[in-house]
């Protein structure tokens, strides 16, 4: 009989081998697949114990696995088993770097993901919705599964979004950019600790993607087909409302708000232009909030900074065109700027030397290709009314405003600095004088020697320091002392001598009446 010991690390070496397995085939082997003739009474022990398991989850998936399906799924809505690897365990693109071929390596990196996919399929909470136009597999969530993803994502379901018209069906083009901008956008960074081991290459790689600029945000950062609602409410939108395909708030990151829409170059640029109609009739949209006071209905929901009191900037939005239509982006891109000038364009100040963005929509352009090559961090990103790309938070923001902003900030507090030096001196010059020791007062003293009506609390010397009055009250009180003391001692001889006139009178008398006797 095997020992209890012995048994368990033999039961860790039996699910490691079926962990290769899995991701080797993708399928779930029987026990005497794989290890024939070895350790049986383990190996049927075994096969016991994970007999439950296998009915309920016949792919073998774990709980974690089936949770990042779910939470990409929830987030995202369409995605690939490819997808939802490079999110949630980015180590494993690097590796099963030694099979021979991309797409080998690509079944074998998948295949605990695609398990767990296939076993959310077999409890009613996800679906396959079809394949991309490359021939992959979509995976989809249930009713009943994006409101378990609501659970594991801690938000409520009218903050879930919507599902994409189309899923799979018909392609997926337009999910599968939405995806791919959000990995562009995180630039997940695979756990160096769990590459150990492999090809020197897919570890210099690994190293590579974690040295490179940081993405921004995590996937609970990202909501995705977000209602817009110009009329209606954020879960019954009137007709002609917005929907973002991405919105993303990530303050950390100096991002509080940012709404993204993806465009794969097939659509007419009067109809992306007319999004941006939907977006400034959102923005503009006014709604009493729990303090009664009337404020935009997007900061109703979402966080960001207190717009200035004079300038009433509305969240930027990201257009990200990716080349999959037959209508250059460079051009589609420019074409939808001149469309939309009326909601982005500002007012020059030409005695500060920026542009004021009053109520305008700052709108940013890039392209899927550039968004991966260079990152938030990069120079990818077109400010529309502006000659050159800028890193995102640099395209989002106005930096010769806060230039001058900075300017006048700090010219107000030299000029202030001046004021308070100017009125310390001028008080310096009141500063009263101890008559004495000519010593100045301290700021103490002079409060103290100020005139109050409180006759307690008035000093007995205002014309002295502090330490001059103290010592001349001590004189005071010590030449009272020495007087007091002088005239006890004169009331005491005066006792004394009164008392000795008195004994001698009365002794005096004393002889007279002896003579009478006698």
């Amino acid at each position: 009989m095997t020992p209890p010991d012995a048994l368990s690390s033999r039961q860790e070496a039996i699910l490691r081998t079926i962990r290769d397995w899995i991701a080797e085939t993708g399928e779930s082997p029987s026990v005497r697949q794989m290890a024939p003739g070895r350790w049986p009474d383990t190996i049927d022990r075994e096969a016991g114990l994970m007999a439950g398991k296998r009915k309920t989850n016949e792919a073998g998936s774990s709980n974690d696995l089936r949770a990042d399906v779910l939470r990409v799924l929830g987030v995202l809505k369409v995605a690939t088993a490819d997808q939802i690897q490079r999110l949630a365990s980015p180590h494993l693109t690097y590796r099963h770097t030694t099979k021979k071929t991309l797409a080998k390596q690509k079944e074998a990196r998948t295949a605990s993901h695609r398990a767990a996919a296939n076993d959310l399929r077999r409890h009613g909470l996800a679906l396959d919705g079809g394949r991309t136009r490359g021939g992959e597999e979509v995976r989809l969530l249930t009713k009943d599964g994006l409101a378990a993803a609501a659970i594991d994502l801690d938000r409520e379901m009218e903050e879930m979004g919507g599902m994409p018209k189309s899923g799979g069906r018909s392609g997926a083009a337009h999910p599968m950019t939405v995806t791919e901008t959000v990995l562009a956008l995180i630039r997940p960074k695979p756990d160096l600790d769990l590459v150990v081991g492999e090809p020197a290459e897919a570890v210099a790689a690994a190293r590579a993607a974690v040295d490179a600029p940081d993405g921004i945000g995590s996937l609970t950062s990202y909501a995705t087909e977000v209602a817009l609602p110009v009329k209606g409410t954020w879960k019954n939108p009137a007709i002609g409302s917005a929907r973002a395909d991405i919105v993303l708030t990530a303050p950390e990151a100096g991002v509080p708000l940012l709404f993204i829409e993806a465009d794969n170059c097939t659509e007419e640029a009067d109809l992306i232009a007319a999004k941006f109609d939907k977006y400034a009739r959102f923005f503009q949209r006014q709604e009493k909030d729990t303090d009664n006071a009337e404020k935009p209905l997007w900061r109703t929901r979402w966080s960001a900074p207190a717009s200035d009191e004079y300038e009433r900037v509305h969240p930027p939005v990201l257009l990200v065109s990716h080349q999959v239509g037959k209508r250059p982006a460079k051009t589609q891109m420019a074409r939808v700027a001149d469309l939309t000038r009326h909601h982005w364009q500002g007012r020059w100040h030409n005695e500060h030397g920026y542009h004021s963005y009053d109520r305008c929509i700052p709108v940013v352009a890039t392209t899927l290709d550039l968004l991966r090559e260079h990152g938030p961090a990069g120079p990818a990103f077109w400010r529309f009314g502006r000659d050159h790309c800028q890193p995102l938070l640099e395209a989002i923001g106005n930096a010769r405003q806060d230039a001058y902003l900075a300017r006048s900030l700090k010219a107000a507090r030299e000029e202030q600095r001046r004021r308070e030096e100017e009125e310390a001196a001028r008080r310096e010059s009141w500063r009263p004088v101890c008559k004495d020791c000519r010593q100045k007062f301290t700021d103490d003293r002079w409060k103290a020697v100020e005139y109050t009506r409180d006759w307690s609390k008035r000093q007995s010397h205002p014309h002295l320091c502090e330490h001059c009055q103290t010592r001349t009250v001590t004189a005071k009180q010590q030449a009272e002392a020495r007087a007091e003391e002088q005239a006890r001692q004169e009331r005491e001889q005066e006792r004394l001598r009164q008392e000795a006139e008195e004994q001698a009178a009365a002794q005096k008398a004393g002889s007279w009446l002896s003579r009478f006797r006698t």
